[in-house]
């Protein structure tokens, strides 16, 4: 039988054909056009009996065939992507499952071709998510959407794309909305989290997806738009580190802080000054100790390095989004039911909102105080999220019921240490963003348990204590507090600007924080002395130069000395060191007076050193430009100087500083009692980590060393060592010199032997 030609095998052989039309498709173009009509009937068929269609292989090939070779032929192939599309809007319900997903390919490899445009190709495959009832076919779907997304937004943003896929999401939200109706916006809730995770959107426009489908009338839509608000921006923060190759652990705050190692201050010089006395184990714990401090009060308050908004900083309507979410979910007048959990979930959200733009929600505390009981399940969530919702604009007489509240319920004598010490740290956090929701008298009476003999109790009361410290020393009983407070309180009192915490009034921070101590490190290492002396000579020619006119003119116009009255009283001002007295003529029956200006010079001598150091600031600031090189000393002064403060003054509590949210365990306090075995394990097998066990010369053998000269003349080659005298002096041995080396070597093996 004579071999067939390979024209002959063309119309059988779909693969051999795409070949020869990609390498010349004018040539074939008649065999493309009869698999093109093949494909047509092929369809015609489909559309009539989608349910018994049975050439189902045969049609995939085709499609295939057709998608990878149509851009050879645009003309013929113009109607292919809308047919493909009708197919699979209308029978995607009965299509087998290779049929859709070649389908989906095909037209996948259409846009990427350049046949069909993105936007066309979403809105093909988008309600195919919500309709269909096959799993698999969701999943992928999604997967390729997703895909698409992030393909369009890699190098640039689609505005184009994004808004119209936004748009979809929107109508499908606000299509199935009602408490009835199916979780449609479900699926609108899941992408738009899965996008923001990747960083593919990072827009308003995005959070206020988010928005409407927490305000959702479906249970399961809402609390998927909530939980996007608390915690998609720590999963999109834990990709980005997974994405740069970093571990990514628990602890993200802990390694990202490894990670700015560079931009700590330089505290190593630090200690070496502290250190460089006697050292004790006392002082080197108490070293420990205030660092540790010092780095927890610094902590957040370097800015991030990249500029991703948290979605709860990009809401449009912040106020009317916490109120509409309060009035929804958590007011009596709600249809919407929600279980416990839930409503932590919301009420978790609403107090951060508040916290977080400062808004005005009343409701929220009344809502709070009936679940503010030792007995109520998960209280400290509800401890956390009162926390959260209090900030200085709020209202004091709509936060001390509160704060009276917990005080009379968690901390009395009648309660167990954890509770008490639950109840003082949450008073903390609350009075941290709201000093004045408290009074002098309930104060006192909780700093009262800093005696306590439970740890945690204790600690919770001296953190109070501290924090008062800092930022209002007066509401304290006079024995706490403490040294430094009270000689502020004093400075301030003499000078006459003592400020007292107001309602609605911010503390503004002129100038640079610190920078008196630059200024006193320059003078101290003499780097200000040329320029003191050049202003000063400068000065000296101007007051002479004024002194021979002033005499001139005086001479001038009288022709003689200038007479002056002895008895008279003059007020000369000192401007250089801002001190001003009144100085009388000399005369010995002033004693008295003399001593009066005395007693009035000591009181204003630290009204002046501190007038004295301002204006040395002022100059500083107007008269020099801070380099690289200051700022960076500037930041090392002031880590000394609160080191200092701690080490000398105590611990200082975070004052100004607090998260905008808070830990509910954290709220707890220290864990006292005896362990459990498994965490002493836990604890155990952690200190082991990176423990190496064996001898000494194990160790040492693993690590990088020098060797001995014995060790290096055992290797070295015998005619290097030959001419050595311990060398030659082995061959002169006698017989008996030997018999002693070798039984003292035995004995030597022996003793060790029985020491083991």
């Amino acid at each position: 039988m004579p071999k067939r030609r390979r024209a002959a095998l063309l119309p059988s052989n779909i693969a051999l054909l795409q070949n020869l039309i990609r390498r010349d498709p004018g040539s074939y173009k008649e065999e493309f056009l009869v698999q093109y009509r093949h494909y047509a009937t092929q369809k015609e068929i489909l559309a009539t009996n989608p349910g018994g269609f049975h050439d189902t292989e045969a049609f995939l090939d085709q499609i295939g065939f057709i998608a990878q070779v149509c851009t050879c032929y645009p003309n013929e192939t113009k109607e292919y992507p809308e047919d493909l599309a009708d197919l699979l809007r209308k029978h995607h319900t009965v299509l087998p499952v290779e049929l859709r997903e070649k389908i989906v390919q095909s037209l996948v490899l259409l846009r990427n071709r350049g046949s069909i445009t993105s936007e066309r190709l979403i809105q093909v495959i988008f309600p195919l998510l919500v309709t269909t009832n096959s799993k698999t076919f969701r999943k992928d779907i999604y997967a390729t959407i997703v895909r698409l997304l992030k393909h369009a937004n890699r190098n640039t943003k689609a505005p184009k794309l994004n808004r119209t896929v936004q748009t979809l999401l929107f109508t499908l939200l606000e299509s199935s909305d009602g408490a009835a109706a199916a979780p449609d916006g479900l699926w609108a809730a899941k992408l738009t989290r899965e996008l923001w995770r990747r960083s593919i959107w990072d827009d308003p426009r995005t959070v206020e997806i988010m928005k409407q489908a927490a305000l959702h009338g479906n249970t399961k839509v809402a609390i998927a738009g909530v939980s996007f608000f608390l915690g998609v921006d720590r999963e999109r923060e834990k990709a980005e580190r997974k994405k740069r190759g970093l571990v990514d652990d628990d602890n993200s705050s802990d390694a990202s802080s490894d990670d700015d190692e560079g931009d700590k201050p330089q505290v190593a010089g630090i200690k070496h000054r502290i250190g460089v006395n006697k050292k004790t184990g006392k002082r080197a714990r108490k070293l420990e100790a205030a660092m540790r401090t010092l780095k927890k009060k610094g902590k957040g308050a370097a800015l991030p390095t990249q500029l991703n908004f948290s979605a709860i900083h990009l809401l449009h309507d912040p106020q009317g989004f916490a109120e509409r979410l309060f009035g929804q979910t958590l007011s009596r007048g709600s249809g919407i039911k929600f279980t416990l959990d839930q409503r932590i979930q919301v009420l978790n959200l609403v107090s951060r909102l508040i916290g977080v733009h400062k808004l005005s929600v009343l409701g929220v505390y009344s809502y709070l105080l009936k679940y503010l009981t030792p007995k109520q399940r998960n209280v400290t969530q509800f401890m956390a999220a009162t926390a959260q919702a209090s900030h200085d604009l709020v209202p004091p007489d709509v936060l001390s019921p509160v704060i009276r509240k917990i005080a009379d319920e968690f901390v009395s004598d009648g309660v167990s240490a954890e509770v008490a010490a639950a109840g003082l740290n949450t008073i903390r956090e609350i009075l941290t963003r709201n000093p004045l929701a408290i009074e002098a008298d309930l104060l006192q009476d909780l700093t009262a348990y800093k005696g306590s003999k439970s740890k945690s109790v204790m600690m919770a009361a001296r953190s109070l204590i501290g924090l008062y410290r800092e930022i209002a020393p007066e509401m304290l009983s006079r024995k706490d507090r403490g040294k430094i407070a009270s000689m502020e309180m004093s400075a301030t009192a003499a000078s006459g600007q003592a400020k007292k915490l107001q309602y609605g009034v911010e503390n503004i921070v002129e100038g640079i924080p610190g920078l008196e101590l630059l200024e006193q490190w320059r003078k101290e290492q003499g780097l200000d002395k040329d320029d003191e002396e050049d202003a000063a000579t400068k000065e000296a020619e101007d007051d002479d130069d004024a002194w021979n006119i002033d005499i001139s003119d005086s001479e001038a116009s009288e022709g003689g000395w200038i007479d002056v009255e002895s008895d008279m009283e003059y007020n000369v001002s000192d401007d250089e060191a801002g001190i001003q007295g009144d100085y009388h003529a000399a005369s010995e029956d002033d004693d008295d007076d003399d001593s009066d200006k005395e007693e009035n010079a000591e009181e204003k001598q630290p009204e002046a050193k501190r007038a004295k150091t301002e204006d040395a600031v002022q100059t500083l600031m107007a008269t020099k430009i801070l380099t690289p090189a200051d700022f960076q000393k500037l930041e090392e002064l002031r880590t000394k100087a609160g080191l200092n403060k701690i080490l000398h003054g105590g611990k200082v509590a975070a004052a100004t500083q607090h998260e905008d949210t808070v830990d509910a365990t954290s709220l707890l306090g220290p864990k006292t009692g005896k362990a459990s075995k498994m965490e002493r394990m836990a604890a155990v097998m952690e200190g082991r980590e990176d423990r190496q066990f064996g001898s000494r010369k194990s160790k040492k053998d693993n690590q990088p060393h020098s060797t001995t000269n014995k060790e290096k003349a055992r290797k070295k080659n015998f005619i290097m060592m030959i001419h050595k005298r311990d060398v030659q002096g082995k061959n002169k041995k006698s017989l008996r010199d030997k018999q002693k080396v070798l039984r003292a070597h035995i004995e030597k093996q022996k003793k060790s032997k029985g020491k083991r």
